[in-house]
Order: C-alpha cells, then structure tokens, then sequence
C-alpha cells in the first residue's frame, strides 16, 4: 500500500518549467526541420541540374566530333567514287 508523501514544490516547479520549455521549443524545432529539408531538396535540384547540364556538354561534344568526321569523309567517299567512275 502507497503512503502518501508530499513534493517538495520547488521539484514540481522545475518539472512544470521544463514541460514549457519544450512546449515553447517545438515550433523553433519545427521550422529548423522545415529549413534543413528545404535546403536540402534545393541543393539536389542544383545538383541534378549541374550532371543534367555536363552530360549535355559531352553529348554535344560527341555530336561534333562525329560531324567533323562525317564532313572529313565526304570527300573521300566523292574522290573514291570519281576515280572508280574513271578507272571502270
């Protein structure tokens, strides 16, 4: 059986404080969890774009190259075509 004892009030008063404490805290907690995701996600949305944009550099660059070399071999192919026409 409990035998009734009485608390010290200054005890209930310092849990009491604490219990508003973190009450007080949580929308501060909130908005700093709010900041931190947001700031998050921005810095993936300007990564992706950054891979996005150096991935379009080099295909653009390998669509040059092989353009140069199309425009290289043409040449070949009407020489090589003239002098079978001649030779035939």
């Amino acid at each position: 059986m409990a035998f009734p004892t009485s608390v010290n009030s200054q005890i209930t008063d310092a849990v009491t404080q604490e219990n508003l404490v973190v009450l007080g805290d949580a929308p501060a907690v909130a908005m700093g969890n709010l900041y931190q995701a947001t700031a998050q996600a921005l810095a993936n949305a300007a990564h992706n774009a950054t891979i996005a944009q150096q991935q379009t550099n080099i295909t653009a660059q390998a669509v040059t190259t092989m353009g140069v070399a199309l425009l290289y071999s043409l040449d070949t192919a009407s020489t090589a075509k003239a002098t079978q026409a001649i030779l035939s």
